[in-house]
C-alpha cells in the first residue's frame, strides 16, 4: 500500500492522465445509460410499469401487436377465469386542438381494470406532457374519424408508447375510429404462462422486444454502453502494461530482496482501486447533476441502481484489465530483471 501510494506521487502526471481517460469514458457510459433508460421510458412506460405477468396475442399476428385480433368468446373466457386479467388494444393516432392543431398520441383501451384509466363514452384521459402543450382539463378535443368529441377529464404520469402520449378513450370510441370489434392484447397479472388455442404468450421483456422501435432502440444504445465498458478494461490492460514493462528491474529488486508477487499485484491493484474511485465519485456526481438539469423533454433517466450497477461493473472491468497486464509480473526472474531494467 505504502509503495503503491509512493509511485503514483512519483508518477502523477501519468496515472492522472489515466485517471481522466477512466473520468471520461465512464461519464459517457452513464450519460448514455441514462438517455438509453429514458428513451426506454418515453418509448414503453405503458407496458413497462405493468407488473409482472402475461401478454396474450393472436397467433396469426406474427408477433406484431397492431395486427393481433383476439376472438370475443377466447377473451370472455380468460377474462371470467382470471380475476386480474385485462383486454386492451393500443394503437397510434392523433387529436384535433382547439387551435385545430394535430397532436399526435396513442390511444389506449380497456376491459374494466385498476391498471388502466377506465373512461366513459365522450371523455379522454391524457399524459401529463400534453399540457405542456397547452391542452387543460376541460378542453375539447376531436378526431377526423370519431363522429364525438372529447372531453379532457384529466391527466396521468409517465403514460408514454412509442415516444407518443396516451389517451385513455372509451372502447366504443376506440372501435368507431378504428372500425375494429375485437381486442388487441389480453394480459394477466402475475400468471404463468399458459397455453391458449389461437393465442401467443409474452412475459413482460419478451413483449416489449415485439415493438420493433424498442428492440432497435434499446439494443444500439446499450452495445455503445457496453462497448464503452469494454474499452475502459482495454485502458486499464494497456496503461499497466506499459509502466510494467518499464518497471522490470524494480520488480526484479524488490523480488531478490523477499517481496512476493502476490505483493506486487496488490499494489497494482491498489492503484487500480484509487483511479478508478476517484474517477467514478466524480462521474457519478456530474451525470446526477446532468440528470438534474436536463431540459424537461429531453427523455434522460438514470436510476440510482443503474449507476450502482455501471459502478461495479467498471470496477471489475478495471480489475481485470490490470490483472491480465500484470500476469508478467510472475514471469520476471530477479537477477535476469536486474540486468534487463533500469531501476
Amino acid at each position: 500500500m505504502n509503495i503503491a501510494w509512493k509511485e503514483i506521487k512519483k508518477n502523477k502526471v501519468r496515472f492522472m492522465i489515466l485517471g481522466s481517460i477512466v473520468f471520461l469514458v465512464s461519464l459517457l457510459t452513464f450519460i448514455i445509460s441514462g438517455l438509453a433508460n429514458g428513451l426506454s421510458q418515453d418509448n414503453a412506460a405503458l407496458i413497462k410499469d405493468l407488473p409482472n405477468g402475461q401478454f396474450y396475442m393472436s397467433k396469426d399476428a406474427n408477433e406484431t401487436y397492431n395486427m393481433s385480433r383476439i376472438d370475443s368468446s377466447i377473451q370472455d373466457k380468460m377474462l371470467s377465469k382470471q380475476k386480474d386479467a385485462v383486454a386492451f388494444s393500443i394503437q397510434m393516432g392523433f387529436l384535433n386542438d382547439r387551435a385545430g392543431k394535430q397532436q399526435s398520441v396513442a390511444f389506449v383501451t380497456s376491459t374494466d381494470s385498476s391498471l388502466f384509466k377506465n373512461v366513459k363514452k365522450g371523455e379522454i384521459v391524457l399524459d401529463r406532457s400534453m399540457e405542456d402543450k397547452g391542452i387543460k382539463i376541460g378542453d375539447t378535443l376531436t378526431n377526423n374519424q370519431y363522429s364525438g368529441k372529447f372531453i379532457v377529464k384529466g391527466f396521468v404520469d409517465q403514460r408514454k408508447f412509442s415516444h407518443a402520449p396516451v389517451a385513455y378513450i372509451n372502447m366504443d370510441a376506440y372501435k368507431e375510429i378504428y372500425r375494429v370489434n375485437e381486442m388487441q392484447l389480453i394480459f394477466v397479472p402475475g400468471g404463468d404462462s399458459t397455453q391458449v388455442a389461437g393465442l401467443q404468450s409474452f412475459s413482460n421483456n419478451q413483449f416489449l422486444n415485439t415493438i420493433a422501435s424498442y428492440k432497435a432502440e434499446q439494443m444500439s444504445l446499450n452495445m455503445i454502453v457496453w462497448f464503452l465498458v469494454i474499452i475502459s478494461g482495454m485502458l486499464f490492460a494497456i496503461f499497466f502494461y506499459m509502466m510494467n514493462v518499464q518497471k522490470i528491474g524494480l520488480y526484479g529488486i524488490l523480488k531478490a530482496i523477499g517481496v512476493k508477487t502476490s505483493a506486487l499485484f496488490k499494489m497494482m491493484w491498489t492503484q487500480m482501486l484509487f483511479i478508478t474511485v476517484i474517477a467514478l465519485v466524480l462521474s457519478v456526481s456530474l451525470s446526477q447533476v446532468f440528470n438534474m438539469i436536463a431540459p424537461k423533454g429531453m427523455p434522460f433517466s438514470l436510476t440510482t441502481d443503474t449507476t450502482v450497477q455501471l459502478s461495479i461493473v467498471f470496477l471489475i472491468i478495471g480489475f481485470i484489465g490490470a490483472t491480465l497486464s500484470g500476469i508478467q509480473i510472475k514471469k520476471v526472474e530477479p537477477l535476469q530483471a536486474i540486468q534487463q531494467g533500469e531501476v
